[in-house]
């Protein structure tokens, strides 16, 4: 590319001379000039040519002296390397110019080997700013696009080390899908303004949720949206990061639920889904646009029990997966779901908070579990007497209904 320098000098020679000492370089594409006898001049010349690279100017010239058109440079923000030319022994003006942000300094008369020098030398300096002003942009545009997926500390660090660990590859995951129950009768009923205010705050809240807990959101698709953990970053606890994200996403959906109801407007409980396993991983978006995401069928399973919730009465559903990958899980058994597409069945649970998992109810639960997994007979009448205590607890309402209807054991088949 070729570097354009501004001469800035009233000496009436010196555009003659400066040609033919650069002839080679000019004629290569290499250098072009553009001349001024002043710093008005000056000023006008950089405006017709704001692709001005180097500005060689002297300091004493009539009408605007160079010490002035630095000083105008400064003012306007306009950041051009400078060198300054001036009478041997002036360091008092060398001195100024430097602190109005001139690069480097030559002495008259000029020596015009040494001149060439210190352009070719300045002219790098300026390919070595504009390269690190190109990264600097890069970057903060990276992290602009990543800020919308990952967590603000690890969007940082792939801004910085660009686009290793984006590639597609295969790799162990955690996975999280949610989606909100009746949200297209919500739709029909919410004026769009509303709407669009209700959905930015939910997602909005949700994935500051996620960014807490260092996720990844893949994908948010209107009311829905799916977290990925231990991609793009290395994260050993990943099973365990998804589940206690999964209680949080819940408890800040339901207080949202509930403000939003005091309101008047009937606004879905949210279904979460966990998973764990091996996903084909990374931006499939190509060079165009950006789209990181996960495939496979540790995704697709995720998914079905989001939707799984809704027959179960539940909010979150949890693979036995991702529970014993966790390690120290605190929750309660759902059952063998055979889920809608599947042939073999998947032990789930329902997570709980440490109050919920230390609560009578629930040990009254997991014993009446026991014995429907046992076949135990006594089952029916054991779940009759938890949903006779604690008539809210839909998950025990949904054994119950099993097994008034002829149903047993926790294999559970899901349409």
């Amino acid at each position: 590319m070729t570097a354009t320098v501004l001469m800035v000098d009233d000496e009436p020679d010196l555009e003659t001379l400066v040609l033919r000492k650069f002839r080679r370089q000019r004629r290569d594409g290499l250098i072009d000039f553009v001349f001024a006898r002043d710093g008005i001049e000056a000023l006008r010349a950089i405006d017709r040519h704001p692709h001005i690279d180097l500005v060689v100017l002297d300091i004493n010239m009539p009408r605007m002296d160079g010490l002035s058109l630095l000083q105008k440079l400064q003012e306007r923000d306009d950041r051009k390397s400078a060198i300054v030319v001036s009478a041997y022994g002036d360091m008092g003006n060398i001195r100024t110019a430097m602190n109005r942000g001139a690069f480097d300094f030559l002495t008259k008369p000029i020596d015009f080997s040494d001149l060439e020098a210190t352009i070719l030398k300045t002219l790098r300096h300026v390919e070595v700013l504009r390269e690190a002003h190109r990264r600097q942009t890069d970057a903060e545009r990276a992290h602009a696009s990543l800020s919308r997926y990952f967590s603000p500390e690890l969007a940082k660090r792939l801004a910085a080390g660009g686009e290793n660990g984006m590639a597609v590859h295969w790799r162990q995951v955690g996975i999280i899908f949610t989606d909100i129950t009746g949200f297209t009768s919500l739709v029909e009923m919410v004026v769009p303004e509303q709407l669009a205010e209700l959905l930015k705050e939910y997602v909005g809240g949700l994935t500051e949720v996620v960014f807490n807990h260092e996720g990844t959101v893949a994908k948010v698709i209107g009311d829905a949206i799916q977290v990925l953990f231990n991609a793009p970053g290395e994260q050993a606890d990943y099973a365990a990061r998804a589940i206690a994200c999964a209680l949080e996403l819940d408890r800040w959906a339901e207080t949202f639920r509930r403000r939003w109801k005091r309101k008047g407007i009937a606004f879905g409980a949210t279904r979460i889904g966990v998973h764990a396993g091996s996903a084909l991983v990374g931006n499939f978006g190509g060079e165009r646009f950006f789209d990181y995401t996960a495939y496979g069928d540790t995704i697709n399973t995720a998914a079905r029990l989001e939707v799984a919730n809704k027959a179960l009465g539940t909010r979150i559903c949890v693979s036995d997966v991702a529970a014993s990958a966790a390690g120290a899980f605190r929750g309660r058994p759902i059952g063998d779901l055979v889920l809608r597409g599947r042939s073999e069945a998947l032990r789930t649970h329902e997570p709980l908070s440490p109050d919920q998992f230390g609560d009578s109810a629930t040990a009254k639960y997991t014993a009446a579990f026991g014995q429907l997994k046992s076949g135990d007979a006594g089952a029916l009448s054991a779940f009759a007497a938890l949903v006779g205590a604690h008539p809210e607890d839909s998950l025990a309402n949904f054994h119950l209904r099993r097994l008034l209807n002829g149903a047993s054991g926790t294999t559970i088949q899901l349409g």
